[in-house]
């Protein structure tokens, strides 16, 4: 599935991971309301100070939520600014940046306040809307579903309480450092390298340089045979080899548009690490 414009309302398709994620956590929150929630939240939260006997905990706290409001909020931001992302990076990327969010908010949290266990998936889903509003900066978002406000400025207005929130010591019972952790690891990571979608970007338009060169060599040849090229004794059939080759890769780039990362085959692998290999080399 891939998201061009992202589209928000009861039309909305949920991707494979964020119906999952939604599962999970209203499993969770529903195993608390029959009478294990103090167990999860001895076991399954994170705790600064049990990190070494429960490292569990960096993973599991994002699925235990305090309150059917905690859960509901967290599960909203989910719902609608999930699929667009997970469209767009593929169901491996998308996962992947969840959990990197997630557990910068424990790394803030076990930094500046160590005494305090964080419970919640809000610092994934605060990285989730940085995310978007990187993304789609203009969308408009809907608050109460009436005032509609750019993301950008949204997600701007989020990102200064959680820093005030942090730094002020505002308490009440709410994780300031693991949403504010959330934000500064999604930033990071998405202004890095490490992002497979940026690569394969790049990837791409090399893919169209070097396609528009060999296109530009055949039709020289076809005006005069001693092309610069057959001096230097390379034969035509290795600039069609090229070719067909650049031609896999606009597939394979296209299919990890359309259905992710994970839907490839380990020989459409292989061909782009191939690829990515001579580009480097050049």
């Amino acid at each position: 599935m891939s998201y061009g414009t992202p589209r928000f309302g009861f039309g909305i398709q949920l991707t494979p991971w964020v119906k999952r994620l939604l599962i999970a956590n209203a499993a969770v929150f529903f195993l608390a309301i029959v009478g294990l929630g103090p167990f999860l939240r001895e076991w399954f939260a994170f705790h600064p100070t049990q990190v070494f006997f429960r490292p569990w905990g960096v993973v599991t706290y994002m699925f235990v939520h305090g309150d059917f409001w905690h859960l509901f909020v967290n599960m909203l931001v989910l719902f609608f600014f999930g699929p667009p992302l997970e469209g767009k990076w593929g169901s491996r990327e998308f996962v992947k940046y969840f959990a990197v969010c997630g557990m910068g908010g424990v790394a803030l949290s076990f930094i500046f306040a160590p005494g305090s266990s964080i419970i919640g998936a809000s610092a994934a889903t605060y990285g989730l809307m940085l995310a978007f509003a990187m993304n789609w900066p203009n969308s408009p978002i809907y608050v109460w579903g009436i005032f509609p406000v750019k993301a950008k400025w949204l997600v701007g207005f989020f990102f200064v309480m959680a820093f005030l929130s942090a730094v002020g010591g505002a308490g009440g019972g709410i994780a300031h450092f693991a949403h504010l952790g959330g934000l500064l690891a999604g930033l990071v990571y998405l202004k890095s390298d490490w992002r497979i979608g940026k690569r394969l970007d790049q990837l791409r338009e090399a893919a169209r340089v070097r396609r528009f060169a060999i296109v530009s060599r055949e039709s020289q040849g076809e005006e005069d045979e001693d092309t610069p090229d057959e001096r230097r004794g390379r034969p035509r059939r290795s600039r069609r080899k090229e070719e067909a080759l650049l031609d896999e890769v606009d597939r394979i780039l296209d299919k990890i548009s359309e259905r992710g990362m994970s839907s490839l085959s380990d020989e459409e692998r292989r061909v782009l690490d191939e690829v990515s290999r001579k580009r480097r080399s050049n």
